[in-house]
């Protein structure tokens, strides 16, 4: 199987590095063309040049040793010709120059598809491409001879080149163009170029001989045995802990609490423990093969390149993650520094929040009330200020995609959040506006209850019958809202109830009667005393209420229903009858609609009083 996957990564890698060629290629060859035409330019003024100068040593050695002046005149000629010469040397090195960052060269391949050097400019009618590849076969078919002697290479000086020849055959030809793309002279270059064919030809020669070929084949079956038992032994190991785990259920693992929730039970557990054990497992061996192959590619050096091929699959990710870390250094200092110039600043305001919700200290017309929305308002003043700040030194905040992000995220909050903006800036006004605080009891519409939860979006209240109503902030703002409790401690909360009773009761009877039964009640205060207001005098009955102060403005229900019930008793016990609000008058004859045990033992109803006149 290892041997399978080395021969598909092998064709794979092969198969990716001839479309990225191909792709150069075609990219070289646009801008290569137009570099050749002027290349072609300059190089027929050289031989232009040449000729003229080979014409004027020629005739300057014709010349008699008396005839000074035509020597004088034809060397000055030959100084012109160096002198443009020189220009056009470093013409051509200047356009040169300009092509290096976006001309790629050609390699020539050594035999274990390793790089000896680069071919970058044509020669005659071989583009580089082609000098590159007839190099490459040349080489090889030298290296296939069975006797080879570094001596049998020489450097041959041509007409315009200089010539690295074997034999007869010329392995090939340094030109004055090679030598400026490789910033050297020609000689320099061509010695250089002579010393690379010669010991890769060496070394092809010592690496593929039969020893050690041998030695190779036998180093890759010891690599092989030690995967092999490695593999095995890290499968025990691993299935040893998966045994020691099931064998710890309901003893050492018990599962997982936070404070009253299960987050795992035992059994739970012990299977997040068995698939991170198996996880685990396969990682190892993975990670294993992994190192091995390249480990096995390094062996032989026909895949010694893939070796540093599939290290570099982790390790160039690596080493940019490491150097983009580097980079960003800087910056996350500067992060780090703009974060801790906050952080104190948001200590400090909070210090100043706690002593003003404390009353140490006290700002005229500043509630201490208002301390505690007023830091949460500040604090997300202060926190958006420095995401602002910190926002340009965040890596890639400055990529069209962070900015698209950006205006979607914007779009979605203003488009999405206008409701709550609303219930927001309300919750704002109702806090400075200080209508109503946490435990006051209060009636917002038709909804009448304590507030238990003041936040940005709803008030939360709760009826006395343990009724949870959310009402949204800008709800309350658009209705008229109740305080039962704001004035409730210090002057006393009015509760007041009305009772009609008959004209035949004097009114300042009733009047004592409704004040008695007010004392009565528990949580009515003695003082101010309680006071009655007879607010209507009707067809059939007066409308007498009741007055009372109460501090407990949370105890209203109660304080209402026993003030009922002692008004009954006293009415009753005062023998007053509560009949509103009509009753016919037809007493005689009629059981009083007072309860019996108010009435004396010997009460009787009344007996039908006719009175009859005769007539004479």
């Amino acid at each position: 199987m290892i041997l399978l996957f080395i021969i598909l990564f092998a064709t794979t890698v092969k198969a990716q590095n001839d479309s990225i060629n191909k792709k150069s290629d075609s990219i070289n060859a646009a801008i290569v063309q137009d570099f050749n035409k002027k290349l072609s330019l300059i190089e027929a003024q050289r031989i232009s040049d040449s000729l003229k100068k080979v014409a004027l040593e020629t005739e300057l050695k014709s010349l008699k040793t008396t005839d000074n002046l035509k020597k004088a005149a034809l060397q000055k000629q030959l100084q012109a010709l160096s002198k443009q010469d020189s220009i056009r040397i470093a013409e051509k090195k200047q356009q040169i120059d300009s092509l290096r960052k976006t001309v790629k060269g050609h390699p020539v391949a050594g035999f274990f598809n390793d790089t000896l050097f680069t071919i970058y400019n044509k020669l005659g009618s071989f583009s580089a491409k082609d000098r590159a590849n007839a190099i490459s076969e040349r080489i090889r078919t030298i290296a296939d001879e069975l006797a080879f002697n570094t001596k049998s290479i020489k450097i041959v000086e041509s007409e315009t080149t200089l010539d690295i020849v074997k034999g007869e055959h010329i392995i090939m030809s340094v030109s004055e163009n090679d030598a400026i793309w490789n910033k050297t002279s020609k000689t320099a270059l061509a010695q250089k170029y002579k010393i690379i064919i010669s010991d890769a030809i060496i070394k092809y020669k010592q690496e593929t001989s039969l020893s050690t070929l041998a030695k190779e084949i036998g180093l890759a079956f010891l690599v092989l045995l030690i995967i092999y038992f490695l593999i095995k032994y890290i499968k025990k190991l691993f299935f040893w802990l998966e045994t020691k785990i099931r064998k710890e259920e309901n003893h050492r693992i018990k599962g997982i609490k936070i404070r009253n929730f299960t987050l795992f039970d035992a059994h739970q557990q012990v299977n997040a423990l068995l698939n991170v054990n198996t996880f685990l497992k396969w990682l190892f061996i993975a990670l294993i093969v992994y190192i091995a192959l390249p480990i096995l590619f390094g062996i032989f050096p026909w895949t010694e390149d893939f070796a540093g091929t599939l290290f570099g699959y982790i390790l160039n990710p690596l080493k940019k993650i490491a150097l983009g870390f580097w980079n960003y250094l800087p910056n996350l200092i500067t992060i780090l520094v703009i974060i801790f110039v906050f952080r104190y600043a948001l200590k400090g305001i909070r210090f100043l929040k706690n002593e003003i919700q404390k009353g140490n200290l006290e700002i005229p017309g500043f509630y201490a009330d208002w301390a505690n929305p007023t830091y949460q308002i500040i604090r997300i003043i202060v926190l958006a200020f420095m995401l602002v700040v910190i926002f340009p030194y965040l890596p890639g905040s400055q990529s069209e995609v962070f900015k698209g992000v950006s205006v979607f995220l914007g779009f979605l909050f203003t488009f999405g959040s206008a409701g709550s903006l609303s219930n927001l800036i309300a919750g704002l006004i109702l806090t400075y506006m200080r209508l109503f605080k946490i435990g006051d009891r209060v009636k917002i519409g038709e909804v009448t209850g304590d507030v238990i939860e003041k936040s940005l979006l709803v008030t939360r209240i709760r009826t006395i019958k343990n009724e949870i109503i959310s009402i949204p902030n800008s709800t309350v703002m658009n209705s008229h809202t109740i305080n039962y409790s704001s004035d409730a401690p210090e002057k006393g909360l009015i509760i007041h109830s009305t009772v009609t009773i008959g004209y035949d009761v004097p009114w300042k009877k009733m009047h004592e009667v409704l004040i008695e039964a007010a004392t009565r009640t528990e949580l009515i205060l003695p003082e101010p005393k309680p006071f009655v207001l007879q607010t209507s005098l009707d067809d059939f009955y007066v409308s007498y209420e009741i007055n009372a102060y109460v501090k407990e403005a949370n105890k209203q229900a109660v304080i209402y229903s026993n003030l009922h019930q002692n008004i009954q008793d006293v009415c009753n016990e005062n023998g007053i009858e509560i009949m509103s609000p009509h009753y016919r008058a037809a007493r005689d004859g009629s059981q009083t609609t007072i309860p019996e045990n108010y009435l004396d033992k010997d009460y009787k109803a009344p007996p039908f009083h006719l009175k009859i006149n005769k007539e004479d």
